[in-house]
């Protein structure tokens, strides 16, 4: 994982530009001209808003800068605290709740808000902003026009009316995700995460005693984790809605301290709550005018800074809150922070990977889908050292007491290895609202026989996975800590449905000298003409009379003539167009001519037979076409081995996206494929055959 002081590029000293745009460069060359800054990457439009136009004008959004909004406008006033953040006409209380964890914890906040940022000082109405986007810290520069409706500003704003930060952070956000109206809707979890590059999960209220909740989020909390809450809607009527208690339900709400008082010689548990809205508290028991703080002294209140004004920050109870909260969200940034006591553990390692779904390709949907869930990408875990030393086995005769038997069951857990691992969906937020697929991953162990190679539909009908995310979730992210012997596993992440297009990343956090990596294998062809068999009677009789008919004083077809041979062999439904028929001659060698002589004719005719009959082996509902999900085994029949990105250049290229391959895209995809390997084996640059073949066909089907 990069360090604050590590200078590779995506690191937060060295974070990517997004669209390109230098900060410091922009700031410069505003200062020398004397001008603001504009940013035409999000220009002050509709666009940039995402969300229709109310068509009264009186409500029309205007673009202003803060000074124009307010005189005494300033970026940051005195310190940065909870309260300067509160929710505007945007449902995105996940990213503002996460914002005001955020502020609690100074470091954390600097890599997000850079300091040194000002209205006045060295002021051109440029700020910038830094997030975690999939591995990478990305700087995102904005301008400081913000939308306004009949002179307020129409999202985020601070409790004092006067301070900016956050809602220009909410603008960079809104562009690097794509709009406003992208913000619509999330889980808490996401904001946390770009925010801070840590691990995000979910945390069950019930799942523990309230003592032993509110001791696991004060560690938490004293860790520098960011924590959030909320309370589930049953129903989407039910979101938004505001119960006696005054607390809103399917609303994220930020935790931002823990706490006890005493009161006589009663000791209560406490922690401290803000809905981002900035207004509307709960009501209960240890809210800021419930009779409960009467007899608790002055100096107690002032050590927890007890507010009695409506500003959205409220106190409550460790025990109504495990009555009243669902669910806890907790990130941090280094996975020892998730284990609830203070263990010292060993150092971690994290490994990074970022694939992609292709439909028809690596878009295999859910095990349930059986014919194509091992064309999902395949990534090999080796764990190769457990977690702490291990322990000798007890032999269990019996006579070992509970107490003995979960002691045992400890040592056991110590001989595995602790494994972190989240899959994150990529830019789906990059439409007017969240799109998110439903995924989810799951981890098989392989015998060693089996390590290297690309596991086929008949090792996962046969075999259980021994870990996974859990049930497939339309959200951003899913997570799940594991404990796994060592040995070799795959991890395969998926979508629900198959040919579901999409971008992933993958990262696990494990003990060091464990590794992932692609399950991808290097290609390799035994394509032979061996393979055609010899001429029927009848098509060596086709052939002789074409071209005592058709062909040339050179004793050759041109493709014209090939195309009309062919088409007269091949079945209607598989007849070739006159761009196939081109490149079965280009295939051949022809000294750069474009006709084919009669022994090169017969042997493609003969290799034609052999394709159709492994195409029809593939064509499993007779329709004439092929899925490009078993193009993999096709060819694979024919004699050539293909890794997961060189497959998906094909379907790209020869299945033109399509789900179905017609056979004359077959016939091309086979012939270009054999021509490649072909060259590959003539080259005699050690370069070339350093970068290995794989290298060599991706740079070829591209062109």
């Amino acid at each position: 994982m990069a360090t604050d002081k590590d200078s590779t590029p995506g690191s937060i000293a060295n974070p990517i530009k997004f669209m390109d745009q230098d900060f410091q460069t922009l700031l410069e060359k505003c200062l020398k001209s004397r001008t603001l800054f504009a940013d035409p990457c999000f220009p002050p439009q509709q666009t940039s808003i995402g969300m229709p136009e109310d068509p009264d004008p009186k409500k029309a959004i205007k673009w202003r800068r803060p000074k124009e909004i307010g005189v005494n406008a300033v970026f940051v006033e005195d310190t940065i605290g909870t309260t300067d953040i509160c929710q505007g006409q945007l449902g995105n209380c996940w990213l503002l709740a996460a914002l005001s964890c955020l502020t609690m914890h100074p470091t954390l906040f600097e890599k997000v808000v850079p300091p040194n940022q000002s209205l006045s000082k060295s002021y051109a109405g440029i700020f910038h902003f830094r997030f975690w986007q999939y591995g990478e810290w990305v700087e995102v520069v904005v301008d400081d026009r913000l939308p306004v409706r009949e002179g307020r500003l129409l999202f985020s704003y601070s409790h004092t009316r006067n301070e900016y930060w956050s809602a220009l952070v909410e603008k960079a956000y809104a562009k690097l995700v794509g709009c406003y109206g992208s913000l619509k809707g999330g889980n808490i979890s996401e904001g946390m995460e770009d925010f801070t590059g840590g691990i995000a999960y979910s945390l069950q209220v019930s799942s523990r005693a309230p003592q032993v909740l509110w001791r696991s989020l004060t560690a938490a909390l004293s860790r520098g984790s960011l924590l959030s809450c909320f309370i589930q809607a049953s129903s989407n009527p039910e979101v938004g809605k505001v119960t006696g208690d005054g607390l809103v339900k399917g609303h994220a709400y930020a935790i931002t301290d823990s706490d006890k008082v005493t009161k006589a010689s009663d000791e209560t548990l406490l922690l401290r709550l803000r809905n981002p809205w900035g207004f509307v508290e709960y009501r209960g028991p240890w809210s800021d005018a419930s009779k409960e703080w009467d007899d608790v002294v002055k100096e107690e209140k002032e050590r927890i800074d007890l507010k009695q004004k409506e500003d959205g920050e409220f106190w409550i109870s460790a025990e109504d809150f495990s009555r009243l909260f669902n669910v806890v969200e907790l990130c941090s940034v280094n996975p020892d922070n998730l284990e609830d006591q203070n263990i010292a553990l060993n150092t971690w390692s994290i490994s990074e990977y970022k694939g992609c779904w292709v439909s028809g390709s690596s878009a295999g949907g859910s095990s349930k889908y059986t014919q194509s869930f091992w064309k999902n990408p395949q990534f090999q875990l080796d764990l190769t050292q457990h977690d702490r030393a291990e322990e000798d086995n007890q032999h269990d005769d019996g006579s070992r007491t509970p107490q003995e038997k979960r002691a045992e069951k400890e040592k056991s857990k110590a001989k595995q290895c602790t494994v972190f691992v989240e899959l994150l969906q990529k830019n789906r937020r990059k439409k007017t609202q969240a799109d998110f697929l439903h995924i989810a991953f799951h981890i098989y162990k392989v015998p060693s026989e089996l390590k290297g190679v690309c596991l086929r539909g008949d090792f996962f009908r046969t075999n259980f996975p021994v870990g996974s995310s859990g049930k497939y979730e339309a959200q951003r992210g899913s997570w799940r800590e594991m404990q796994l012997d060592p040995g070799n596993y795959i991890l395969v992440p998926s979508t629900f449905q198959p040919n579901q297009p999409g971008e992933f990343f993958v990262r696990i956090f494990s003990k060091t000298g464990n590794t992932l990596g692609t399950q991808d294998f290097t290609c390799s062809s035994s394509f032979l003409q061996v393979m055609a068999t010899p001429l029927s009677l009848e098509d060596q009789e086709r052939v002789k009379k074409t071209f005592d008919d058709e062909a040339g004083a050179d004793e050759r077809l041109n493709p014209k003539e090939l195309m009309k041979l062919f088409n007269t062999a091949l079945e209607k439904d598989y007849h070739l167009p006159l761009d196939t028929c081109r490149q079965l001659i280009f295939g051949e060698a022809t000294k750069g001519r474009c006709r084919l002589s009669r022994e090169q004719t017969g042997t493609l005719l003969s290799t034609l037979r052999h394709l159709q009959t492994i195409f029809l082996q593939f064509d499993e509902d007779s329709s004439g076409t092929m899925s490009p999900f078993e193009l993999s085994a096709a060819l694979q029949a024919v004699g050539m081995q293909c890794d997961g990105k060189v497959l998906e250049l094909l379907c790209e290229r020869f299945a033109s996206g399509e789900l179905h391959m017609p056979f004359h895209s077959f016939v091309s995809c086979v012939t270009r494929m054999q021509k490649l390997f072909a060259l590959y084996q003539s080259e005699t640059s050690q370069e070339v055959k350093d970068r290995g073949i794989n290298s060599w066909l991706l740079q070829f089907l591209v062109v």
